[in-house]
């Protein structure tokens, strides 16, 4: 099924490389505090780490209850990181099989152009309406989020 696609750019005052260690930080995650209905992070917890952030298997719970699984498929600072979100706990899993989230760097003067890319795939076309409001949502929320990635 076709997703749901929408990126956000963005200039932030830190390079490429601080931005990713602040990804893998995991006590940074909470710092992600959603938008309206959409739920923050309370905590982050690898599950699976082999030493090498590809691979890497994060337990993600949500402030509303629920939770998810973010799977880092490509770890490449100061290109790119993509991670897959997948595994979520009802009423999400009815909503969406996967999230594709990619981290694009850009080397800027004085940080980085970063553009963050989610790509989300809907379980149904009756789900589609549902997980595009909830695309709403992610825009505003993955739009104030590199302030604090910046500690502005």
């Amino acid at each position: 099924m076709t997703p749901i696609t929408f990126q956000h750019r963005r200039f932030v005052a830190r390079k490429a490389g601080e931005i990713a260690a602040e990804i893998a930080d995991l006590s940074r995650w909470p710092e992600f505090d959603g938008y309206g209905p959409l739920p923050g992070i309370t905590s982050a917890a690898y599950e699976e780490f082999g030493g090498a952030m590809t691979g890497a298997r994060i337990r993600v719970q949500n402030d509303d209850g629920s939770s998810h699984l973010e799977t880092v498929e490509v770890w490449q600072p100061p290109e790119r990181i993509v991670m897959r979100l997948h595994g979520f706990t009802p009423s999400d899993s009815r909503l969406a099989s996967h999230f594709i989230e990619e981290w694009r760097f850009d080397a800027a003067d004085g940080g980085s152009e970063v553009t963050r890319q989610l790509q989300l795939y809907p379980r149904s076309p009756l789900a589609r309406p549902a997980l595009w409001f909830i695309s709403l949502l992610m825009r505003c929320a993955i739009a104030r989020h590199p302030e604090k990635i910046a500690g502005q």
